[in-house]
């Protein structure tokens, strides 16, 4: 069983930072791109950031330029450093590992900014 362990969420106040980890096993964390989706009360989960390659970036447009995605190779680690935070960034955000086996996803964190 593929555990992705996922810690950094918390509460916070509007214009606020925050920084979401992501630890996978070495063996998979190479062969696979990983990301973070978010699920708001009520809402779909949807697409925050995510590597689609080994260089290559996406992100959802509500959050180009206050969020970043990193990785940390040595580590088998993703990083989420989310700046400027809004009431609407609110929700649990899960950690995603894809390979060609499929889809993989955290327990949640849950993260709340407060107006």
């Amino acid at each position: 069983q593929v555990q992705l362990v996922e810690s950094g969420g918390g509460l916070v106040q509007a214009g606020g930072s925050l920084r979401l980890s992501c630890s996978a096993p070495g063996r998979l964390f190479s062969i696979s791109t990983m990301g973070w989706y978010r699920q708001a009360p009520g809402k779909s989960r949807e697409l925050v950031a995510r590597f689609t390659s080994v260089m290559h970036r996406d992100y959802a447009d509500s959050v180009k330029g206050r969020f970043t995605i990193s990785r940390d190779n040595a580590q088998n680690t993703v990083h989420l450093q989310m700046n400027d935070l809004k009431p609407e960034d609110t929700g649990v955000y899960y950690c995603n590992l894809r390979n060609p086996y499929g889809d993989k996803w955290g327990q949640g964190t849950q993260v709340t900014v407060s107006s």
